[in-house]
């Protein structure tokens, strides 16, 4: 009986990490699925993280399109996006120029479209960047992780690009 029980409860739970990780893969489908939902959930969290500095000239247009499609079904919601990878460096002051669109979109998502933005300073200090190395529309959060977490443990839903 004690065995069935621990099967069952291992089933349980691969099956809810099966399905998250298969949500995760499809960020355009996660979407979808919340779009579909009756009330706004507390509010989305988007997470990016990649190797290549570069990513953000896709991850954030991208992003900005899931948003407004969320906003137009649920236009109160709030969102946070959270960077923790290599990619939060274009954000640096002095990327400003060779990352114009990003550091453009990430003005307007900030000011204008109320979105909160975050990097993670503990990976930025383990990379010899400091918090000051980043203009003031952008949030340098302890560590993007546990961001991730803080939202998670408010009810927003995890999308992750």
């Amino acid at each position: 009986m004690k065995y069935k029980s621990t099967l069952i409860i291992a089933l349980i739970f691969s099956n809810f990490f099966f399905t998250q990780a298969t949500l995760a893969a499809n960020p355009g489908e996660q979407v979808e699925q919340l779009l579909s939902l009756k009330e706004a959930p507390a509010g989305i969290v988007f997470e990016i993280v990649t190797g290549t500095t570069n990513s953000l000239k896709w991850a954030l247009p991208q992003t900005q399109d899931y948003i407004k499609e969320i906003r137009a079904r649920f236009p109160n919601v709030d969102i946070a996006i959270v960077t923790h990878g290599d990619e939060q460096f274009a954000l640096k002051t002095t990327n400003k120029k060779k990352y114009k669109k990003v550091h453009s979109l990430t003005q307007q998502l900030v000011q204008s479209d109320n979105v909160q933005l975050h990097v993670c300073g503990t990976y930025a200090e383990m990379n010899n960047v400091s918090e000051e190395e980043f203009p003031d529309y952008v949030d340098v959060t302890a560590a993007g992780p546990a961001t991730i977490n803080d939202y998670l443990a408010l009810g927003y839903i995890l999308i992750k690009l």
